[in-house]
């Protein structure tokens, strides 16, 4: 299983891609959990239940505990490429959040759905083709 998690290729074109959601993502996730960079906080963050209208997602805190936590996991994952594709798979869960959140403001605009949609794909890439180069995922498999 571990062996499946951390199998990459060997392209350059993960690493910058890795670095910039890696960043975004430790950032948003500090945000929520630390109240870092002007951010909510953990104790506010976790209580503004009415930002989840879902009835299948009670109760809200564990939900939001859950995504303010797979921001920070999955973006310093991401980062490091340490199990890049467990955190990307975080990343993805908490964006087909985001996006179902979003979808009554529409694809453009200032809480639209695009950007979202735009770490969806790039979290569905790092899913798909792994860490790559200079990544610990590459240098548990073995590949140098």
């Amino acid at each position: 299983m571990l062996r499946r998690l951390t199998s990459t290729s060997s392209t350059w074109m993960t690493v910058p891609l890795r670095l910039s959601m890696g960043v975004f993502f430790i950032g948003h996730g500090a945000q929520k959990v630390f109240g870092s960079f002007n951010g909510p906080g953990w104790a506010k963050w976790t209580s503004m239940s009415q930002a989840v209208p879902f009835t299948f997602m009670q109760p809200p805190r564990v939900w939001l505990a859950a995504a303010a936590l797979s921001e920070l996991v999955g973006g310093i994952l991401i980062l490091l490429g340490l199990l890049t594709r467990f955190g990307a798979f975080l990343i993805i869960c908490t964006m087909l959040t985001a996006i179902k959140l979003l979808w009554p403001a529409g694809f453009f605009g200032p809480t639209g759905i695009e950007l979202p949609v735009a770490f969806l794909a790039s979290a569905l890439a790092l899913l798909i083709g792994g860490g790559g180069q200079l990544s610990i995922d590459r240098m548990i498999s073995g590949r140098r």
